[in-house]
């Protein structure tokens, strides 16, 4: 029997009262009040995130640079020291091996976040890639321990301690004293709105969080789970790997093609991409809106004009919207808003409308500029 792994947090979990689960083999809290309360508060105010379990990797050397364009889909030259950007790592057939953040910290020093689940795997493969590369990896993940601060309070939060990060730009990332040990912080996030994260040494991630928790009292600061972690992310449209995108799917076809920098030379899984944005896909992940009552599950058949189109592969009640909400690759990539579908649930067919997504962005997120 495998043991679950813990992250620096985990009693810090137990103390408020965090229900805990398996997720990827840590034991992490789904909800602690409830997920639509957690939900609201991050809606609404500021809530915290134990994501200690994400990976960290840093690569540092004179072909960094040449490392990650050889490896990413997006242009890295794009950011420079100070700047963060979003990007997939494909495979040789135009699929995604992870999508991660990657800051940039000076022309030969990267540093990678990157999801739980495909942690060492995703190591392994860029290993494998850097033979004839001057580049050194480090797999930090153990080290750190990381804390999201999300909400439209989260910078009136942050800025009592770290008024420099508040005028960060979005995507910007800086190395800073947090609290007496020396930490990364980046204006990312996922869940829609304004916010940070911060990755700081495992054993000061506990101090980090109650200082926090104590200064975030009055801005109606809580702690939050898995649970509304996801019900947030699909509501801002985020992809999970594994779910939404995979070694299967292509960037295009999770309609992401933005990150996807044809022009920057060559790159791992180039020519399948070129031939999909010249071609056209013949699947797209889609976004849906249930028209009746109902919560849609992931696994869902989608049908069109009688015909199944599909499945979802990320499906939730969404309380912002107070709808049913999914996304799924169907076998109609022409499909526009306002096109109707059918969800099976539960024996019956429910009718949906196919919408733009992000489901929901905050006005600052749509404002700003990655």
């Amino acid at each position: 029997m495998v043991s679950l792994r813990r992250t620096p947090l985990y009693d810090i979990h137990k103390k408020y009262g965090g229900r805990i689960v398996d997720f990827h083999g840590w034991e992490l809290p789904v909800q602690y009040e409830g997920i639509l309360k957690e939900h609201q508060t991050v809606r609404t105010a500021v809530g915290l995130f134990d994501v200690s379990h994400m990976g960290q990797i840093w690569v540092r050397g004179p072909q960094a640079l040449d490392f990650l364009q050889k490896t990413n889909t997006n242009d890295i030259s794009r950011i420079g020291p100070g700047r963060a950007i979003y990007s997939h790592l494909p495979n040789d057939q135009g699929g995604v091996v992870d999508d991660l953040i990657i800051s940039c910290f000076g022309k030969e020093s990267y540093f990678l976040v990157v999801n739980a689940a495909t942690l060492e795997n995703d190591f392994a493969w860029l290993q494998k890639q850097a033979q004839g590369f001057q580049v050194q990896l480090e797999n930090k993940s153990d080290y750190y321990g990381m804390i999201a601060v999300q909400g439209p309070k989260a910078l009136e939060l942050i800025n009592a301690d770290f008024p420099r990060v508040v005028g960060l730009p979005r995507f910007g990332a800086m190395e800073l004293d947090v609290l007496g040990q020396p930490g990364i912080v980046t204006r990312t996030g996922y869940t829609g709105e304004e916010g940070c994260e911060l990755i700081v040494p495992a054993e000061h991630t506990p101090k980090v969080w109650e200082h926090l928790m104590s200064r975030g009292a009055a801005l109606g600061v809580k702690p939050c789970g898995l649970g509304c972690r996801d019900t947030l992310r699909l509501e801002a449209g985020y992809l999970l790997y594994g779910s939404d995108i995979d070694m299967e799917h292509s960037s295009y076809e999770a309609g992401y093609g933005w990150v996807v920098k044809l022009d920057k030379g060559d790159f791992i899984g180039k020519a399948h991409f070129a031939k999909q944005k010249a071609e056209g896909v013949k699947r797209r992940l889609i976004g849906l809106k249930l028209m009746d009552r109902g919560v849609p599950r992931p696994g869902h058949r989608v049908s069109v004009d009688g015909k199944s189109a599909g499945i979802l592969s990320s499906a939730t009640f969404s309380p912002t919207l107070n709808a049913g909400i999914a996304m799924g690759y169907l076998d109609r990539p022409d499909l526009k808003p306002g096109a109707r579908v059918a969800i099976e649930m539960h024996g019956r067919q429910v009718p949906a409308e196919v919408v733009r997504m992000p489901f929901y962005l905050s006005k600052e997120l749509k404002n700003a500029k990655a």
